[in-house]
């Protein structure tokens, strides 16, 4: 017996193609009804006051009385505002200081306990642990080590005879306070980005070195000829992250020196800080943070295009 096929209808055609649009919609609506809370809770807690920072930047408001239009009036008074040009460039010194000394110190801390030596586990938890303690208690040691009267920091320099007269008093002096800032975001990031780090140096062949070792290379050649363009793109990336964390460093200096003495410590985001909420000049604070977003940005974009172009000319 042979079957005969029915020939399909014109309707049941357009039934079937209905009913795959409809399937496409749920699973369509099905994936975004996932994605939804987390993007309502984006868009209303982050990229809604984003706007908002950025619009307030052409007003001035105290948060109290009403919005008034002020046009480019807060983008002139950054010219002449001297706090935010102390700011500036504090804050451009301490990003020039932090960015490579945390660079060094991280990757000399990985290659160091990347090596098989007795208690490495042990030493990288030491040296991962200052990242996830919590920043006021750091802090507050650190506050006490470096004390300038009975801190150890001094206590074993004027053991190494340093006059008592020119131990310096750290966080108290303005001389000395960016310093201070500086080695305590070095000592508490470096952590964070050593582990970085391993992971790109347990990702570099061995049959690399062990070539180099036929070939008689030192460990200073292998190191710059291997090692260091092996973690090109991770370098990249700690640079970027280090840079943008540096800009917008806040919580260091509040807990250490709060942006003193004097200004000798006053960064950007602290002046944001003390503009909205001691000054409740919420207008021009919004200027000042949308300078600092282009400048991360303006900065962010060389990089790119630096390491873009490093890597074509080495293609």
């Amino acid at each position: 017996m042979t079957s005969v096929t029915e020939p399909v209808t014109a309707p049941q055609v357009a039934k079937a193609a209905v009913s795959r649009r409809r399937r496409k919609v749920v699973n369509i609506l099905t994936a975004y009804s996932f994605i939804a809370p987390n993007f309502i809770g984006f868009a209303v807690f982050t990229l809604g006051p984003i706007f908002f920072a950025f619009a307030l930047a052409f007003m001035h408001w105290d948060g109290n009385n009403p919005i008034q239009f002020a046009g480019l009036d807060n983008f002139w008074r950054l010219f002449t505002d001297k706090v935010f040009q102390v700011a500036f460039w504090n804050t451009i010194i301490f990003t020039g200081f932090t960015v490579p000394l945390t660079l060094v110190c991280a990757l000399g801390l990985a290659i160091l306990l990347n090596q098989k030596i007795f208690g490495r586990n042990f030493f990288r938890t030491i040296a991962f642990f200052p990242y996830v303690a919590s920043l006021v208690a750091v802090a507050v040691v650190w506050n006490m080590i470096f004390n300038p009267e009975f801190g150890p920091v001094n206590m074993a320099l004027y053991a190494l005879g340093v006059d008592p007269k020119n131990l310096p008093r750290w966080a108290a002096d303005r001389h000395w306070a960016m310093v201070t800032v500086i080695m305590f975001s070095v000592w508490k990031n470096m952590g964070y980005f050593m582990v970085i780090y391993l992971a790109g140096l347990q990702g570099i062949s061995t049959e690399l070195y062990e070539a180099a070792d036929m070939d008689g290379a030192t460990g200073w050649q292998k190191f710059w000829r291997i090692t260091l363009p092996q973690l090109a793109p991770t370098t990249f990336f700690v640079s970027v992250m280090l840079t943008i964390q540096s800009f917008k460093v806040f919580d260091q200096i509040f807990m250490i020196t709060q942006g003193g003495p004097g200004t000798s410590t006053l960064v950007l985001v602290y002046h944001i800080y003390n503009e909205a909420f001691i000054s409740w000049d919420l207008g021009y604070s919004s200027m000042v943070a949308l300078v600092l977003f282009m400048l991360v940005l303006v900065i962010t974009v060389v990089q790119f295009r630096l390491t873009r172009e490093s890597d074509g000319d080495a293609a």
